[in-house]
């Protein structure tokens, strides 16, 4: 099966996920006052992730000076509850990610390889970059855990593009 990639530059669709610890969910591609950096992982099963995430809330003071921080996954209530309390992270951690949301966002899914890993359908790693207007500004998804951007180059990208203004890429 092919995948659409995401049109970067036009409205993202508007879609919203469960936000663990509160009854208010988050939504995206609506306007807002800030820039918003979404974060797709592959759930409590993988390690990469976890990883990944941990670097993310070392870091996270800086990402929040300049736009909103969100991370979500297919992943249940439960898990989502599990990896907070495990890993005490403090961004917003979403969870329930739909396979039509990932279908939505151009994401890689995958089935699990074993009960072990997880029971169901869930998205592989992306990071999209959402203009406060609603418009998709960057993309970067992979197929697979060890494709991961580097945090600090992708923090040091946006503050630039956000600072001079500058137009999406890969348009033409």
């Amino acid at each position: 099966m092919t995948s659409a990639k995401p049109n970067v530059g036009a409205q993202i669709e508007q879609m919203s996920f469960l936000r663990l610890g509160s009854e208010d969910k988050i939504t995206i591609g609506q306007k807002k006052d800030r820039w918003t950096m979404l974060f797709v992982y592959r759930g409590k099963h993988c390690p990469r992730c976890k990883r990944f995430l941990n670097k993310l809330n070392a870091a996270l003071p800086s990402w929040v000076d300049v736009m909103d921080v969100v991370v979500v996954s297919a992943d249940n209530q439960e898990k989502a509850e599990a990896d907070k309390a495990e890993f005490g992270w403090d961004f917003d951690l979403c969870y329930g990610m739909t396979e039509a949301q990932m279908r939505a966002l151009g994401l890689y899914v995958s089935s699990p390889l074993s009960d072990a890993e997880t029971t169901g359908l869930f998205a592989e790693p992306g990071a999209f970059g959402i203009r406060p207007n609603g418009t998709l500004m960057l993309v970067d998804i992979s197929n697979g855990p060890a494709a991961r951007p580097d945090l600090q180059e992708l923090l040091d990208g946006m503050k630039f593009n956000i600072d001079n203004d500058r137009p999406e890429r890969g348009t033409a």
